[in-house]
């Protein structure tokens, strides 16, 4: 497979990131402001927010690059954007539940995908002013500065943060996981591992590409991994966009996360 252009690639994480700052600004507008909301089959809330920010970037990033495929979670799903080469994979907001709780901890994520692997990703969270960027190749940055993950090699004093569920397990205490705050947008949770402010983030089996594409390239740039809980990597823009239980961690990490999670989580 030949190398992807790196001029492309940074053209494609420029467009992301100008999208990804105004679609944050177009999502602020209606913050706080009591949305209308309602509940998709799922049973997961959605607001004329969601809605709104998901046309902004389709409108945005379809027009600057007419030739990606699309996937979006508040898009009905179109089957042609397998046939794409590269693909847009969006989640207009990422936790709309601490969106219309007044949370700050909500996130735009945005990520082009090339033959299963993200290539550029954009993660933004408004209310904190903080905008993640990594490009393949290119290393990770929150607001321009490079990002790594920690350093940490073993479970015990690891900084958990995940669903409650999961860091209130007692097993997962046994290991000696030390439990950080629950982040309601799973693509922020999994960029405070990119940024080392904690060491391993867990999901529950579930979320879907939009969720993962664009933080999955964070962790790995920062120098970490995103797998299931066998240690497998991730492919997105496939026919079925939902995954297994996850982790992310430091690349030494990883295997010693698994052996726990997996013996207790779903």
């Amino acid at each position: 497979m030949p190398e992807i252009d790196g001029t492309v690639l940074d053209a494609d994480l420029k467009i992301l990131e100008e999208a990804a700052l105004e679609a944050g600004e177009l999502a602020l507008t209606y913050f706080g402001r009591d949305p209308e909301t309602w509940f998709k089959g799922n049973k997961s809330p959605v607001s004329e927010a969601d809605i709104a920010v998901d046309h902004f970037l389709a409108d945005k990033l379809c027009s600057a690059r007419p030739d990606y495929g699309w996937l979006s979670e508040e898009t009905a799903d179109d089957p042609v954007r397998l046939k794409h080469e590269r693909v847009f994979i969006v989640d207009p907001i990422d936790g709309t539940r601490a969106f219309l709780a007044g949370g700050d901890e909500w996130t735009v994520s945005i990520a082009v995908v090339e033959n299963g692997r993200p290539t550029a990703g954009a993660v933004y969270c408004p209310r904190r002013k903080e905008m993640f960027l990594a490009r393949k190749g290119g290393g990770t940055r929150l607001n321009q500065t490079e990002i790594s993950v920690s350093s940490k090699g073993e479970t015990a004093g690891a900084r958990l943060t995940g669903p409650y569920s999961i860091v209130a397990n007692k097993g997962v205490q046994a290991a000696g996981f030390e439990a950080q705050d629950v982040l309601r947008s799973l693509a922020y949770r999994l960029a405070m591992v990119a940024c080392g402010h904690a060491d391993v983030g867990a999901a529950r089996g579930g979320p879907s590409d939009w969720d993962l594409a664009a933080a999955d390239l964070l962790v790995q740039e920062a120098g970490g991994k995103l797998t299931d809980l066998s240690g497998r990597g991730l492919k997105y823009n496939q026919p079925k966009t939902r995954h297994p239980a996850l982790v992310a961690a430091p690349e030494q990490l990883v295997g010693p996360v698994c052996t726990v999670l997996g013996k207790l989580v779903g």
